[in-house]
């Protein structure tokens, strides 16, 4: 905005009466030309009359696609006063675009609040701000750690014991390559990290319901480790093994509402259920080619009605399941479309009070975010 300032400014003349007013008509013509090429914000997630929708009819619809984010410009954010004109004179900046999204999560803000997309390519957390239509991205400052392989985020709302504003909250970025956590603060500032010299491999977070605590899924160790909100170790689940209750590579995490961790034994092909006091319950599906098994189980999580939803990187689908580990339905394919995934890696689901929650999903190798409504089967419509 400054250098369009000084494009204006230049068309001023020093001297004289008549051309210093002759300058500053030039300076009211260009805020005028900016205020004419300005444009209000428009809609991120248009409604088409028709949109893919899973199960198929005459089936009622229970996963409808809402749309994408590949870019800053998918935000809509409109243009205004002096932005416009430079536009206008130089034409609009690059896009900013996502190179491998991998791992995703919101701060449950208004309108939408924050989505962050952790990027593996890129090593940057993105951040879209749906409700002021703003983009930016998070990294460590130039004295502090790189990230290196990003490939776990989790939004930690709570105010925590150094922070007493109302701009609390913290994001959580597991470091694969590092080893480690690292932490920012609600405007983006690297605060820190947590885990060092007690994981190995962290890959997928989430924060347990009612305690703070970090879930970690540790895949070089074959554990979920849990650490205290200050990164204390707290409890370790499992060893190598096939038994339930062991694991082999696991990668990702979540809790339901009820506070019972679900885990993603990735190599094991299969989802793990563990109690309240960290106690295994259940395994749910194992390798093949069926609905219900899986192939390449990469991301879950879980819905108001602690529905589990499977990501599968093979299959390039979505599965979903009752809490008993019923399989209910699935959806997507392989593509480029909405609907379609390449390589999917990360999901993460905003649990709605109304029964109507909201899929954002990683597509990594698309180079997008997909985003979905969910309406859950009814009790009635359960398997049995």
């Amino acid at each position: 905005m400054l250098a369009i300032l000084h494009v204006i400014s230049r068309l001023t003349l020093p001297r004289g009466g008549l051309r210093t007013g002759a300058g500053l008509v030039f300076c009211w013509w260009g805020l005028l030309f900016a205020g004419g090429c300005a444009t209000e914000p428009g809609i991120i997630f248009p409604q088409a009359t028709t949109m893919p929708a899973w199960p198929p009819p005459p089936d009622a619809p229970r996963i409808v696609w809402v749309g994408q984010l590949m870019t800053d410009r998918d935000l809509q954010p409109g243009v205004q006063g002096l932005d416009a004109l430079g536009q206008a004179l130089f034409g609009k900046h690059p896009p900013h675009a996502m190179g491998a999204p991998f791992a995703l999560c919101t701060d449950g803000g208004k309108d939408g609040g924050r989505l962050f997309v952790a990027d593996t390519n890129e090593k940057v957390i993105h951040v879209f701000d749906l409700a002021t239509r703003k983009y930016q991205t998070w990294k460590p400052g130039k004295k502090a750690p790189p990230l290196t392989l990003p490939v776990g985020v989790v939004w930690d709302a709570a105010t925590t014991a150094a922070s007493e504003s109302k701009e609390s909250g913290r994001l959580l970025v597991s470091d694969s390559a590092a080893g480690v956590i690292f932490v920012f603060d609600n405007s983006g500032k690297y605060v820190g990290q947590l885990g060092s010299g007690i994981l190995q491999r962290p890959c997928g977070l989430a924060l347990e319901p009612g305690t703070r605590r970090i879930a970690v899924a540790d895949s070089m160790a074959h554990q979920v480790v849990v650490l205290d909100p200050e990164g204390r170790e707290v409890a370790r689940l499992g060893t190598r093994g096939t038994r339930l209750g062991e694991f082999n590579f696991p990668t990702m995490v979540a809790f339901d509402t009820k506070g019972l961790l679900y885990v993603c034994d990735a190599l094991n092909f299969r989802i793990q259920q563990f109690d309240r006091a960290y106690k295994p319950v259940r395994s749910i599906g194992r390798k093949g080619d069926m609905p219900g098994y899986f192939s390449q189980p990469k991301g879950i999580a879980l819905d108001a009605e602690d529905h589990l939803y499977v990501l599968d990187s093979h299959f390039e689908n979505v599965q979903l399941f009752d809490s008993r580990g019923r399989l209910l339905m699935d959806f997507g394919e392989e593509g480029t479309g909405p609907g379609q995934f390449w390589l999917p890696t990360g999901i993460f689901i905003e649990r709605g009070a109304t029964g109507i929650a909201r899929i954002w999903l990683a597509d990594s190798f698309n180079g997008r975010v997909q985003v979905f409504d969910s309406k859950p089967p009814a009790p009635t419509e359960v398997q049995p």
